[in-house]
C-alpha cells in the first residue's frame, strides 16, 4: 500500500494534475475577484458589462494557456492525432464556431451592444445578453401590438450575423420616422386642419427635433448619405372618400407608442374644439342613384282557371 502511495505521489503525471488543478483554482478566483471589484469601481452599467465579459474571456484563455504549458510534454506526441481529431471536430462543430465568430464580430465590429433595440434571426426586441455562443433578447411585438415587450426571452445564435441583415433601432441615430394619418370629411375646414396637426405636432414631439439634428449630422459625417429633413412635416392628399393629413416625425425609438397617443389625443381634442369646422371621415357608401323597379303582382286564385 506505501509503494502505491509513493509510486502516485512521484508520478510525474500526477504531479502535473495537481499543479494545473491548482492553477485553474487561483485563477478561477482571480477572476471572481475581478469581478467583484469591476462591480465596485465601474459605476457605468455598459462599461462594467463589457469589463466583465472581457475578463472572463481572459480567464478562459489563460485557463487554456496553463493546460498547454502544464501538459507540454505530453501534447507533442499528439500532434498528428489532434490534427485530424481537430478537422472532424471543427466539421462537426461549425456552428459552434460560426458563433463564437459571430460574438467576435458583435464585440468589436459595433454590429450592436446590450440595451440596443433590433431585429436578428426575425426576432424583434431589446439585447439583454451578448454571450460566446448566443445574443439574448427580450422579445418585443408578436401577439402584442406596438413596441412593447411580449414576456419572451429569446436566445439566438451569434452566427445569424453572417447569414441574416441585423436591424439596429438605436446605434448611431437613436431616433426613428414615424408617421399618423388623419381622414377628414368633404367640406371639413382643410387650411384649419393642416395649421392643427402642425401645431399638435411641434407641440407633442418639437423637442426631439433640436436632438435628432445633431444625431442626424454625426451619421452624415460618418456615412455617405443625404441630409434628411428631421422637422416634422404635414402632406395633404385628397380622395373620392376624404381629405387625408399625413404627418411625419422623428421621436426616441423607445417612446414610439406612447407618443403615438399623445399626439392622437390632443388631435380629437382639437377637433372637438373645432365647433364643427373639422369633421372626421369615416368608412360610409353614398347611393347617388337607384334603378328604377318593375313590380308586377300576380292575379288572384281566380287567374289560375
Amino acid at each position: 500500500m506505501e509503494e502505491t502511495i509513493q509510486r502516485w505521489l512521484f508520478d510525474p503525471m500526477v504531479g502535473k494534475m495537481v499543479a494545473a488543478a491548482v492553477s485553474l483554482t487561483v485563477l478561477y478566483l482571480a477572476v471572481r475577484f475581478l469581478h467583484r471589484s469591476i462591480g465596485r469601481y465601474i459605476a457605468d452599467g455598459d462599461a462594467r458589462y463589457r469589463a466583465r465579459k472581457i475578463t472572463s474571456f481572459l480567464g478562459y484563455l489563460v485557463g487554456i494557456a496553463v493546460l498547454a504549458t502544464v501538459f507540454s510534454d505530453r501534447l507533442t506526441g499528439l500532434t498528428v492525432a489532434f490534427g485530424v481529431a481537430g478537422a472532424g471536430i471543427a466539421f462537426a462543430l461549425q456552428e459552434v464556431i460560426a458563433s463564437i465568430a459571430g460574438w467576435v464580430a458583435v464585440s468589436f465590429g459595433n454590429f450592436f451592444r446590450p440595451g440596443d433595440r433590433v431585429q436578428l434571426g426575425g426576432i424583434k426586441g431589446d439585447v439583454i445578453d451578448i454571450g460566446m455562443l448566443r445574443t439574448t433578447v427580450m422579445e418585443l411585438g408578436e401577439w402584442v401590438n406596438g413596441d412593447l415587450y411580449n414576456g419572451r426571452i429569446v436566445r439566438i445564435a451569434n452566427s445569424f450575423v453572417f447569414k441574416e441583415p441585423v436591424f439596429n433601432y438605436s446605434a448611431d441615430f437613436p431616433f426613428l420616422w414615424d408617421e399618423v394619418a388623419l381622414r377628414l370629411k368633404h367640406g371639413s375646414d382643410w387650411k384649419l386642419a393642416k395649421v392643427m396637426i402642425e401645431k399638435v405636432l411641434e407641440e407633442i414631439v418639437g423637442e426631439y427635433t433640436t436632438q435628432s439634428k445633431n444625431a442626424w449630422k454625426d451619421v452624415v459625417r460618418k456615412y455617405r448619405i443625404e441630409d434628411a429633413r428631421v422637422e416634422p412635416t404635414v402632406t395633404l392628399q385628397a380622395t373620392e372618400n376624404w381629405i387625408e393629413f399625413t404627418g411625419r416625425y422623428i421621436v426616441d425609438y423607445q417612446r414610439r407608442r406612447i407618443t403615438r397617443d399623445l399626439i392622437f389625443t390632443r388631435l380629437l381634442e382639437e377637433v372637438d374644439n373645432s365647433n364643427g369646422r373639422i369633421i372626421w371621415a369615416v368608412g360610409s357608401f353614398e347611393l347617388v342613384a337607384a334603378p328604377a323597379l318593375d313590380v308586377r303582382l300576380s292575379g288572384g286564385p281566380s287567374s289560375a282557371h
